[in-house]
């Protein structure tokens, strides 16, 4: 099957990996490359690779509520909600 645009290969890529569904339990340790919240979030900490850290930029702005249908795309490494859901999905295939 050809992939007909970018919202097609993002379904694809989404769907066909394993994932967590998290509430308020650490989650440390992880290979995480993007965090859906399907309702509303609050992020109490957060952990990516990918994040520069220098002036202006830090994970710890992160430390926020998130709306219903937001995606981070980012290497998340380790995640904890002080509410809400979260659905992490992994790099590595099912």
């Amino acid at each position: 099957m050809a992939i007909e645009n970018v919202q097609q290969l993002l379904t694809e890529q989404l769907g066909k990996h394993r994932c967590d569904v998290i509430s308020t339990t650490a989650m440390t340790g992880k290979d995480y490359y993007a965090v859906f919240f399907p309702v509303e979030s609050v992020v109490a900490s957060i952990t990516a690779t990918n994040i520069q850290t220098v002036a202006g930029s830090a994970a710890s702005n992160l430390h926020t509520t998130f709306a219903a249908g937001t995606t981070l795309f980012l290497q998340v490494t380790a995640i904890t909600l002080t509410s809400g859901v979260a659905i992490c999905y992994y790099d590595q295939v099912i």
